[in-house]
């Protein structure tokens, strides 16, 4: 065996095989999704959970008064602001499958480390 296996077999831990274990190979769409909420971004994953909300109902809301407005300028002003909801609806949902695909990689990262480990 080189250092190397030593040195990886020595670095891991009983808490890896558990978050393999918590993360199963084969999650589908909505466990994937669960599993953004917990470890340490899952505050920020609640957080932008709600923004998205929130972000998405102003949008509405903004394009509702497009239609009810007498001027031009508020028009454009409403406008404006369901534009900018909008974009930050997509951006944060962006950044909501981003997380998700670091999750699934580092899945897929800690696999290859037990495989390593155990000879498979």
């Amino acid at each position: 065996m080189s250092s190397f296996e030593n040195r990886l077999k020595a670095s891991l831990s009983a808490e890896d095989e558990a978050f393999l274990k918590d993360l199963e190979p084969d999650a589908g769409l909505f466990q994937q999704m669960g599993s953004t909420f917990a470890g340490p971004l899952g505050g920020w994953t609640v957080y932008a959970f709600i923004m998205s909300f929130a972000m998405f109902g102003l949008s509405v809301w903004s394009i509702w008064n497009i239609f009810h407005v007498e001027t031009t300028r508020e028009m454009i002003l409403w406008l404006a602001l369901a534009s900018f909801t909008m974009l930050g609806v997509g951006l944060i949902k962006m950044w909501f499958w981003m997380r998700m695909n670091h999750l699934a990689v580092l899945r897929e990262l800690k696999m290859i480390e037990l495989r390593l480990v155990k000879g498979d």
